[in-house]
């Protein structure tokens, strides 16, 4: 975190400009309000090697065709929208000539720094330029996307000179040239999203610009209004797919001038429908001045903070809060009125070209505790996306849904055909399509999300489509062997990724991955508990509208018995055969590679595989330890008629880590809560790192292409549920700490059945729970061992725990 300061709790600081970690900084600092976001690049420069200024908004797809090595290939990606922050200034001084444009790649730049404020959502950058005659200019701006109205957003830009007395010519633009450029390995495919720009001006400082989207011909409408203080005309300057206004303004030494940028993003996929740029004129001029818009968004966010308040001492509490702030101007209540789903890499960049994986399944059970009605949204999202998932598990002739790994817009398969190794240079064939078991993730939110929220109409209808439509994939895509007498899932590919097929195969995809059989059989367990619990009338028509007859029922229960768990030396396997692979010089490659977190790339410009080594990109059988707590674990495995006890999973756990190679963000966050609940002497390192993946862009550059949603919640949700052992369901709120040594203390608030506002209070061996007053009756809280204790509404209880600390 070069640069970065931590003396403040609610700021994050950049003390001075590097062109090398711009990107990173421009990543970190994104402002948003969960509709649209516009990262925290340098309003003076336009895209280049150093800087890459984006504005997102969640929904807002287009797909485009390729020609990459002899292939044609589609990508639909996150359109990157005309950037509305774009400012040009330069010095006309009374004794000399026209000054350059200046940018903090200036040669006369002294001075730089960037100041987010997390608790008002407000962006600052600060420089000052002094020439060598010493006439100086220090220059303020302040950006924010605007918080309670999802339509604005702002900038204000303050000029002061010292030495020197004249004007400042600025620039004010709203440009259209933008491309999706914002991935260096996405180089070679097609980024020109946009089309049919056209600009033009209204009375009062107002220029505007429309454009509409190559292929999914969402109309995008911006409207800008620029005012300047002294208060001088704007001129209209011609420029191709661009709307630009200068200004003129005289500066002296000890005057400063302003110019404020307000601007209002409209597009043809708001509800209502209607015309995007009358739409964004009518929010135009409507819309206070600057600081009375700033004064409104300080107090959204107040009221965001309200609801998710969080506190944790020191430095990590710093990178939590830091976490919080992205998540929620990524998902914030103003996503719950949209489209959309969990982009695995924010509003911030277009890594992964801003698709929706399964990164939701670190992401959901957070919101679900916080913002319940913005979790549910996202499995809307899910739901109203069954007709594709059907429509894939028909194509691989099996029944159901099969959700695809990489989802966008329509709910198609997204997942890219190839994909480029930069090691080697060379494309290769992408075959993570074949994990299947993003369908368990969403139906896995689907049932915590109802226990935790209390939402039995969601589950009775939503939730029971998803959950029917994916048990009923399992089913069918399971193939009985009747030499083990057990189903199995056969060419899948798991969560590690790495090993999309065996060694010497001529097909792709492995056999019987461990997680993925597993949670297999628990959503169609799941499945037949709520089909089962149904009102009567709701049972029969979704028995009639899906054909489920008692053989279909028989089948998921068998199959939800019979999986086939493979093992191998006394631990659960990966997947069958994972024990007969090679074993990694691990030793070598450390020697060899500074980092070795994406080891497939090194073995393939190599001109080996990975398929041949028993190496993990990140945590996959272990992802069962992060969801199940060890007593639902052992029941899962012991209604598949296998054996999952303490030592089993000890000896599994300590045979994937040294084999693990830690190259997905997820990874450390998994095997630090996993360690944790073990009390391993090393969760604290694992989730040192997940909490520093971000800020201290340990993938060597992946940042800078997008936050890692996932790991970031994933860091929020260890503290909120991991540390404290919370488990919220139908009885209660389980309550069973096994604490961190390194976090003693922390409080936050959730939302539980109705109970908004309860506040759990974390203390060494003790811990607080607060039920604000309602009319929801007592909170039953449960406590290990068996205890249970009613906390009446208006009153706080505290309890005297066993706390389990990690050695």
């Amino acid at each position: 975190m070069d640069g970065e300061a931590v003396n403040d709790a609610w700021s994050w600081n950049y003390s001075a400009y590097d062109p090398h970690t711009e990107r990173l900084v421009e990543s970190l600092c994104t402002v948003g309000n969960g509709r649209f976001a516009t990262r925290g690049s340098a309003p003076e420069c336009a895209a280049d090697d150093a800087h890459y200024p984006g504005t997102y908004m969640a929904g807002c797809y287009n797909r485009l065709t390729s020609t990459v090595a002899g292939r044609t290939v589609e990508n639909e990606d996150l359109v990157n929208l005309p950037n509305w922050t774009l400012l040009r200034y330069r010095c006309l001084p009374e004794d000399g000539p026209p000054g350059e444009w200046l940018t903090p790649d200036s040669a006369d730049l002294r001075r730089s720094t960037t100041h987010l404020d997390l608790r008002a959502g407000v962006l600052t950058r600060r420089l000052l330029y002094r020439d060598a005659a010493g006439r100086g200019l220090r220059v303020a701006h302040q950006r924010f996307v605007h918080m309670g109205n999802p339509w604005l957003a702002a900038q204000r830009s303050a000029f002061r000179a010292y030495g020197w007395s004249g004007r400042i010519e600025v620039e004010s633009i709203l440009d259209g040239t933008v491309t999706n450029a914002g991935v260096r390995r996405y180089g070679d495919l097609d980024g020109q999203h946009l089309t049919a720009h056209r600009k033009g001006a209204e009375p009062g400082g107002v220029a505007w610009l429309t454009c509409r989207t190559v292929q999914s011909a969402v109309l995008l409408a911006l409207a800008v209004r620029t005012t300047s203080s002294p208060a001088r005309p704007a001129e209209y300057v011609h420029a191709a797919r661009a709307a630009v206004q200068r200004f003129v303004l005289p500066v002296s030494p000890g005057n400063s001038v302003t110019v404020a940028k307000t601007v209002a993003l409209h597009t043809s996929l708001d509800r209502p429908a209607g015309d995007p740029l009358a739409a964004a004129l009518e929010s135009l001029a409507h819309a206070p001045v600057f600081g009375r818009l700033l004064r409104s968004h300080r107090s959204a966010w107040r009221r965001m903070w309200n609801q998710a308040e969080l506190d944790v001492p020191g430095r990590s509490g710093h990178i939590l809060r830091l976490h919080l702030f992205h998540l929620l101007q990524t998902l914030s209540p103003h996503t719950a009125e949209l489209d959309v789903g969990v982009p695995a890499r924010g509003l911030h960049g277009e890594a992964y070209r801003g698709h929706v994986f399964w990164d939701e399944l670190f992401v959901l059970p957070y919101l679900t505790l916080h913002f319940p009605e913005v979790a549910r949204a996202m499995l809307m999202y899910r739901h109203r996306r069954l007709p594709a998932a059907r429509a894939a598990a028909r194509r691989t002739g099996a029944r159901g849904a099969m959700y695809p790994w990489q989802s966008a817009g329509s709910g198609r398969e997204e997942t890219q055909a190839m994909h480029l190794n930069p090691a080697s240079g060379r494309w290769l064939p992408d075959h993570s399509h074949l994990q299947r078991h993003v369908g368990s993730a969403v139906a896995f939110n689907a049932w915590r999300y109802a226990q935790a929220a209390g939402d039995p109409g969601f589950l009775h209808s939503a939730g029971a489509d998803i959950l029917l439509e994916v048990a009923r994939y399992w089913a069918s895509a399971a193939a009985f062997d009747p030499g083990r007498g057990r189903y199995r899932l056969r060419g899948v590919v798991g969560p590690d990724e790495y090993h999309d097929a065996y060694p010497g195969a001529d097909r792709p995809g492995i056999d019987d991955n461990a997680y993925t059989n597993a949670m297999a059989a628990w959503v169609l367990s799941r499945a037949l508990e709520v089909f089962d619990a149904l009102p009567g009338p709701r049972r029969e028509e979704l028995a009639e509208r899906l054909a489920i007859d008692t053989q279909e029922h028989a089948r998921w229960d068998d199959v939800s018995r019979r999986l086939y768990m493979p093992f191998h030396h006394g631990v659960l396997s990966q997947f069958e055969g994972y024990g007969d692979l090679e074993e990694l010089d691990w030793e070598r490659y450390r020697r060899l590679y500074p980092d070795i977190r994406r080891l497939d790339r090194i073995l393939e410009a190599e001109g080996d595989s990975v398929n041949n080594y028993q190496a993990s990109k990140q945590a996959d059988a272990l992802m069962l330890g992060h969801l199940f707590r060890p007593a639902e674990l052992t029941a899962l495995f012991g209604r598949l008629g296998y054996r999952i006890d303490d030592e089993i999973w000890s000896r599994t756990v300590a045979y994937y880590l040294p084999r693990t190679s830690h190259g997905s963000t997820l990874s450390s966050l998994v095997h630090g809560w996993v360690l944790a609940r073990q009390k391993g002497p090393d969760a604290w390192k694992y989730v040192e790192e997940a909490l520093l993946s971000d800020v201290a862009d340990i993938q060597g550059g992946t940042t800078g292409e997008g936050i890692h949603l996932g790991a970031m919640a994933g860091t929020l949700d260890l503290v909120a549920r991991g540390i404290t052992g919370l488990e919220p369901g139908e009885q209660g709120l389980r309550i069973d700490p096994v604490a961190l040594r390194e976090i003693p203390r922390f409080s936050f608030t959730l939302c539980f059945r109705g109970h908004n506002g309860v506040r759990l209070r974390l203390l060494p061996g003790r811990i607080g729970v607060s039920v604000p007053p309602s009319p929801q009756g007592s909170l039953v809280v449960l406590l290990p061992e068996g205890r249970s204790v009613t906390v009446p509404p208006g009153r706080e209880h505290w309890f005297r725990l066993p706390t389990r600390a990690s050695r």
